[in-house]
């Protein structure tokens, strides 16, 4: 039986390559697992070989001690690979198939499934709603930044490529495939952006610029990036976005209005999430100040999506109603302004296969745009670092040199 080392979280600011066990079509019992999780077979299932795995903004939050993860967690859950073994139950793929793999753990049999709310369904975590591979609270599956892991419900879940040549030749497009291409995209949905819209992202991490390109491509007039560093900003005019600078004005809306003539947009991402901090001076944990901004700056009867992360556990945070999820939002003026927001996870399924497409045929430049830089598994450590002190990359894993030149 082949080898395998995967990334593992060994508490607050520490993370290591290490030997694990090589997978098989069973959920064991380890770190994070639910009680009735463990032992669960999946013949369903598959084992990929990890072409490309991606560090995500998502995984810092664990990685920071913000959240409740357990020691021992195998991280990862942006996965692209080729299938080397089939589980019985398994019809439609075949090894050598190369597959993207949605971060969401997802049965397709159940009532959310069923309406393509992947992100929340009912089968695959006893805990609650929704399962995702190596993360807090999500079932228990085991990360894919390793150099084999497995994947369950495999003819439901997986988007196979339909020429191995090309997508070896788009694999560090196709890689953004797993998470951050179908959740900026959904963030621009929600948001409600469609032709001519004024877009206002907060955040130019790689979810950030995933969710600026995405309301280019639904046909946004304006796209500004709002963010506390300069070289992440940069990276967003790169790609012909606008920006404003967090930490030199602290009235966006002000910012806006030098941009567009008037002080609002029509709809507004949050690309930031629970660990947001204040603009201009202030710069202190905020939790709240990017849904504030954006009650502030989202024209009355506008829309914002949410794709940015909030938790409903933080031990690291500064007051007691924010590490249980609770934050001051002014409330009553997005009420008062009529607006709509959404939420959640996104489910990525739904969204795949059309970006898949858009970066098969040159419509979509999503490697470029969020700088994709490959780093070994070994340098995996020094990514979480580097990252973390906001870089303008995003980080793929190389676990068996197939891209690295």
């Amino acid at each position: 039986m082949a080898d395998n080392r995967g990334v593992v979280y060994l508490g607050s600011g520490k993370v290591e390559v290490q030997d694990i066990s090589y997978p098989d079509l069973v959920l064991h019992e380890g770190p994070g697992v639910p009680k009735e999780n463990a032992g669960r077979k999946c013949e369903h299932g598959v084992i990929i070989k990890n072409i490309v795995t991606n560090i995500c903004g998502s995984d810092q939050h664990m990685v920071r001690g913000r959240t409740t993860a357990p020691e021992g967690l195998v991280l990862g859950h942006e996965i692209t690979g080729e299938i080397v073994e089939v589980g019985r139950d398994v019809e439609f793929l075949k090894k050598g198939d190369i597959v993207s793999v949605p971060f969401n753990v997802a049965c397709g049999r159940c009532k959310m499934c069923r309406r393509q709310d992947t992100h929340i369904c009912q089968n695959v975590n006893p805990e609650r709603p929704g399962g995702a591979y190596g993360y807090v609270d999500m079932g228990g599956w085991v990360g894919g930044q390793s150099e084999y892991v497995m994947v369950p419900y495999a003819d439901f879940q997986l988007l196979k490529f339909p020429d191995k040549d090309l997508a070896m030749e788009k694999i560090l497009d196709l890689t953004m495939l797993s998470d951050i291409f179908p959740t900026g995209y959904h963030g621009a949905v929600n948001a409600g952006v469609t032709s001519g819209s004024t877009v206002y992202v907060a955040g130019a991490g790689p979810v950030g610029l995933a969710a600026a390109h995405s309301a280019q491509l639904l046909g946004a007039a304006v796209v500004i990036v709002g963010d506390l560093k300069e070289e992440r900003l940069k990276q967003a005019r790169s790609f012909g976005c606008e920006t404003i600078n967090l930490q030199e004005h602290d009235d966006v809306g002000e910012q806006i209005e030098q941009i567009l003539g008037v002080p609002e947009v029509d709809c507004g991402i949050d690309a930031v999430g629970f660990e947001a901090y204040g603009h201009g001076t202030n710069h202190e944990e905020a939790p709240a100040a990017v849904l504030n901004t954006m009650m502030d700056v989202v024209e009355a009867g506008g829309k914002f999506g949410v794709p940015g992360i909030y938790v409903t556990d933080d031990p690291g945070a500064k007051d007691q109603d924010a590490m249980h999820g609770s934050l001051k939002v002014r409330f009553g003026l997005g009420w008062s302004k009529a607006h709509s927001f959404a939420t959640g996870q996104t489910p990525a399924m739904k969204y795949q296969r059309q970006l898949m497409n858009a970066i098969l045929h040159g419509k979509a430049d999503i490697a470029n745009v969020v700088n994709a830089t490959v780093i070994s598994l070994d340098e995996a450590p020094q990514g979480y670092k580097d990252f973390d002190s906001g870089v303008a990359k995003k980080f793929v894993i190389d676990p068996h040199g197939m891209v690295r030149k």
